[in-house]
């Protein structure tokens, strides 16, 4: 590319061609040649005689300049010359340039775009002489200390890659304090995220010389770590600053029942206007909730829009030991059930009889007051603990006097249990109950709030001893346990020193009781991460990485990774983000801190800010072919003109022909759509005006259509918009029109257009989308709008679709008609069927074909896809949400097929096989 100060060209070598100017000015200048001088003695007879007519020697001179100027015109069209109105700000000082990349997790998803423009930086400062050092900032051993020819970067730019975890923002400005000078300018791609230690490199590049960032304007997503609430998976997504409201789409990726990976659910979280935290929300069965893999942004190309599930959303499957055969009265008072009230709503139930029953795999065993296990059983619960499992359990009266027989450690129990329990609040007691103390660090309790109101009237003391303190993770205001727990294995024993139900305390009967409950037995992911205990002790092997374009991919041979390294669960150099286990614990290590705010980046005044997303760049090279275009059609007039008059007409109206080739004739373009929509099947979408309803219509129809083509010999095209005001409606046998209030304010024309539309044979799909139309009686805006619509159109009388009519089965055999709601839809009627009063104009019987299908089950949201065929609208939940959408996409079938087909399958002879696909 060569520059000229804001002016660059492409193709420099094209200019070349400007060296031939002055010999095409003498050629334009001899054309036509001289005439030439000859001695011819006769021609002495002829000087008397006077010449009325007369050509010029050679070209006027205002016709020459028009020629050279269309010549110069298009050279430099062709050389592809550029405006840049950024060009000066380079080049304010000739002090060496520092290029910066932030190229961490956040610039990944317009990776492209930031390489492009570095190139286009480097390029800038090579031409304008400039030394250059590079910093990638999320790989600062990647650093470029030495300043050196910007053409000498362009050349490692193939090789960059962003890296998915946040940037050394501190390592890069110890760097730039050490390794360079004191006076350059900065020339940085930011990510445009906010942190503290960014604004810190900011100042120190600003002390030394002119910065520049450059910043892409949309904002930054991320997703949050899983949570389960009330047994569905509620994920979090962030953005970097609030703007206009918008919608993001989560799936959840996973195994299906074959072993295939694809995506099992999805979900959509709605950010309102202003705000930066939106919610999706998965509500699926325990089967399918385990498969869960991964949760990814739909769309978005990063490592922060993709989070491992590892253990975290699966429901855990707690197995409650009780012995007892308590009738339903009795139930009541048993402690179980009020660890079935706790557990229940976040976690898979079952019940086992002994404990060597453990066929079920559960991931914990909770037992209340049962003191004594055969050895069959311990063993059993041994090996089940050293494999990663999580055994709780309560105290009682009955563990409390088993306590007084025993003379050796119980491997089940974390600590040795002193004889008899303590009665703190008693009727023989001098001390009043005991209120729990804040739960400390370390303990899997930490930063749940205690309630003052909690107390506890008894419990079982522990034998003092060396591993006491360390084994106590939750205790009394008087220092006495609460709750102690002990690594067996892989796994954990805890020991609640109080009762399961509210004999002992009114714990259980407190929220306290349920958050401890979910922190141990829900929220861990395994026994000993519940209590993080050598967590940090342990190697670990990395199964999964996820790269920082958010790609999943299996991890190599590798290395054990301390666990030390790993213990915040946040990558960064050598920790990349996925998934890491240790025997059969697992843990997610994600590209964004749980507690990273997503802020915008907040600048100094001094700093100079532009969006590199937004091109500076305004090709000219269109102006340039355009106006020689222009000039070599003058250029054809004048000649013409010159050569007469007759001919300069005919030339002018050639000339003027020429010049309309570069404007769209509307003409044209109709009969070129008009050829386009009649060389294949096309159904049509109304245009309301309203971009979120007209992309629903689009992607609903597209949907449909590919239905159609896999299910069905209906080679059917994507769907077409049309301006129901002005586009010919001729062409489709069937136009989707979702009905907005304004509809029925159109012209008069236009509903005489429609009018003649229908009566030709054309079919409208009219959709309320309020799901209200089916009483006809409610009177939303949309059905009201339909409603005065109605007094305009000639609609036959209407009837509620009854199961006889050819609708029902044109293809599928259907009984329900539903879109993303469910409700009646209304047909024309039949004869001798009575139409609701004051709604529909009269009309005539087509055969039993209806011209109209009108209801508000808003099909176009059920049919919606993406361009990955996924689904964009939820319908319903679960099993009979996904059997909803395949009977709308059923519905949409029959409906084209009776477009198509009209009444086929009335005809007598289809009977016998409608009457067996039935069961008749």
């Amino acid at each position: 590319m060569l520059q000229f100060g804001l002016i660059a060209f492409a193709h420099p070598l094209a200019l070349a061609a400007l060296l031939a100017l002055p010999f095409i000015w003498r050629l334009l200048r001899t054309v036509p040649p001289p005439a030439s001088k000859r001695l011819f003695p006769p021609v002495t007879l002829l000087i008397s005689l006077t010449d009325t007519e007369s050509l010029p020697d050679r070209s006027p001179l205002w016709l020459r300049t028009i020629r050279i100027c269309a010549i110069i015109a298009a050279i430099l069209g062709l050389a592809g010359p550029v405006y840049d109105a950024e060009y000066p700000a380079l080049d304010v000082s000739g002090e060496p340039a520092l290029v910066l990349i932030d190229g961490g997790w956040a610039s990944s998803t317009d990776w492209e775009e930031r390489l492009n423009k570095t190139k286009d930086l480097l390029e800038e400062l090579e031409r304008s002489g400039r030394t250059v050092a590079f910093a990638h900032i999320a790989h600062p051993e990647k650093f470029g200390e030495q300043f050196k020819s910007a053409t000498d970067w362009l050349g490692e730019l193939s090789d960059l890659s962003p890296n998915p975890w946040e940037p050394d923002f501190n390592g890069i400005a110890e760097l730039v304090e050490t390794e360079l000078p004191s006076t350059f300018d900065s020339f940085w791609i930011s990510d445009g995220l906010h942190s503290r230690e960014k604004s810190e490199l900011a100042r120190i590049l600003s002390e030394r010389g002119q910065v520049t960032v450059y910043e892409n304007s949309k904002p930054v997503l991320a997703l949050r770590r899983p949570e389960l609430d009330s047994g569905s998976v509620r994920i979090r997504v962030s953005r970097s600053n609030g703007g206009v409201g918008d919608l993001a789409v989560v799936d959840a990726i996973g195994s299906d029942a074959s072993g295939n990976e694809r995506r099992l659910d999805s979900a959509a979280a709605e950010f309102g206007d202003g705000e930066t935290e939106a919610v999706a929300k998965f509500s699926l069965p325990t089967e399918v909730l385990n498969r869960i893999s991964r949760f990814e942004l739909r769309g978005v190309r990063s490592a922060g829009a993709v989070i491992l599930a590892a253990d975290s959303v699966s429901r855990r499957k707690v197995a409650l030991l009780d012995r007892s055969q308590a009738d339903e009265t009795s139930a009541l008072l048993s402690p179980y059930h009020y660890l079935r009230q706790a557990l229940e709503t976040n976690a898979e139930l079952i019940s086992i009889p002994s404990g060597t029953d453990l066929s079920a795999n559960p991931d914990v065993v909770v037992l209340a007051d049962t003191p004594v296990f055969s050895r069959r059983e311990t063993e059993s619960l041994l090996a089940w603990l050293a494999e990663g499992g999580l055994l709780v359990r309560f105290a009682g009266p009955r563990l409390a006097a088993a306590a007084s027989e025993r003379d050796f450690d119980d491997p089940l129990l974390p600590v040795r249990i002193r004889a008899g329990s303590r009665d703190i609040g008693g009727t023989l007691s001098w001390e009043l109950p005991k209120r729990l103390a804040p739960f400390k660090e370390g303990s899997p309790f930490y930063g749940l709030d205690v309630p003052n109101d909690v107390e506890i009237k008894s419990q079982v003391l522990a034998q003092p001893g060396p591993d006491l303190s360390d084994r106590v993770i939750a205790e009394l205001e008087d220092g006495t346990p609460l709750a102690t727990a002990k690594p067996v294995g892989q796994g954990l024993v805890v020991l609640f020193h109080a009762s399961a139900d509210a004999e002992w305390s009114n714990l259980p009967l407190s929220g306290l009781f349920v958050e401890m409950l979910e922190r141990l037995a829900i929220t861990s992911r395994s026994g000993q991460d519940a209590l993080q205990i050598d967590a940090e002790k342990l190697d670990w092997t990395v199964e999964n990485v996820v790269t920082a374009f958010g790609e999943v991919r299996t991890a190599g041979m590798g290395p054990p990774v301390p666990g030390e390294r790993i213990s915040n669960l946040i990558s960064g150099p050598g920790i990349p983000p996925g998934l890491y286990s240790s025997g059969s614990i697992t843990a997610a290590v994600h590209a964004v801190d749980g507690t990273r705010e997503l802020e915008p980046s907040v600048w100094p005044d001094e700093i100079s800010q532009k969006d590199f997303a937004a091109d500076s760049t305004v090709q000219l090279a269109g102006y340039f072919l355009g106006l020689a275009a222009l000039l070599f059609a003058a250029d054809i007039i004048a000649t013409l003109w010159l050569a007469g008059a007759a001919i300069g007409f005919r030339g002018a109206v050639w000339a003027l022909a020429a010049l309309s080739a570069f404007s769209a004739d509307r003409t044209d373009a109709d009969d070129a759509a008009a050829i386009a929509a009649t060389k294949v099947t096309n159904i049509a979408y109304v245009l309301t005006g309203d971009p979120e309803t007209d992309r629903v219509s689009e992607t609903g129809l597209r949907g449909l259509a590919f239905v159609l083509r896999t299910r069905t010999a209906v080679e059917i095209a994507d769907p077409v918009p049309v301006d129901i005001e002005f586009d010919e409606l001729a062409f489709f046998p069937l136009i989707y029109w979702p009905v907005i209030p304004k509809h029925s304010e159109l012209p008069v024309e236009t509903f005489d257009r429609v009018n003649d539309y229908l009566r030709n044979g054309g079919m409208i799909l009219f959709d309320t989308k309020d799901s209200d139309l089916g009483g006809f009686q409610l009177g939303t805006e949309n059905s009201d709008a339909l409603k005065r619509m109605g007094k305009h159109l000639e609609i036959p009388p209407l009837e509620v679709l009854r199961q006889d009519h050819v609708l029902s089965r044109s293809y599928y055999l259907l009984t329900e008609y539903p879109g993303r709601y469910s409700g009646d839809i209304w047909v024309e009627a039949a004869s001798g069927s009575q139409p609701p009063q004051d709604l529909w104009l009269s009309g005539t019987e087509n055969d039993g074909v209806t011209p109209v299908v009108v209801g508000g089950n808003d099909w176009a949201a059920a049919w919606a896809v993406d361009d990955n065929e996924a689904h964009l609208f939820p319908v319903g939940s679960g099993e009979a949400g996904d059997r909803q959408r395949e009977i709308a996409y059923r519905f949409g079938v029959n409906l084209v097929m009776h477009a198509l087909t009209g009444n086929y399958k009335s005809a007598q002879f289809q009977i016998d096989a409608i009457l067996e696909r039935l069961g008749s």
